[in-house]
């Protein structure tokens, strides 16, 4: 029997690269970074702030978001929206997701 913490390892590989697609879906529509965090949890996709706020600023950096200051509220928030080339990014990540999820139906159903 696989350990738990083998297990949480590969779940926790698994889903590394999925966060960021996940991330750049949900900030198609600008968000700050609690409630993504939320938005993500409820979704399937549990992300520690520790791991999350790195990779919006890592993100950020790279051109795939935006980000502005909203100061009209009591307590000011950055929110962030996925940039046009996080978009086209976005694209391909999720064509070569569909790729991959049809190479393992075809390894799972014994095919080709």
């Amino acid at each position: 029997m696989v350990s738990d913490e083998i297990l949480r390892t590969h779940l926790q590989e698994l889903r590394r690269g999925t966060v960021v697609v996940a991330s750049l879906l949900a900030l198609r529509r600008p968000d700050y970074g609690y409630a993504l965090l939320q938005r993500l949890a409820d979704h399937g996709f549990p992300v520690d702030a520790n791991t999350l706020y790195p990779l919006l600023r890592r993100l950020e950096e790279q051109g795939l978001l935006t980000s502005e200051w909203n100061t009209e509220e009591s307590r000011p928030r950055k929110f962030y929206r996925t940039s046009e080339e996080g978009k086209s990014l976005l694209g391909r990540l999720l064509d070569d997701l569909a790729t991959v999820q049809t190479s393992l139906t075809g390894l799972i159903e014994g095919t080709k």
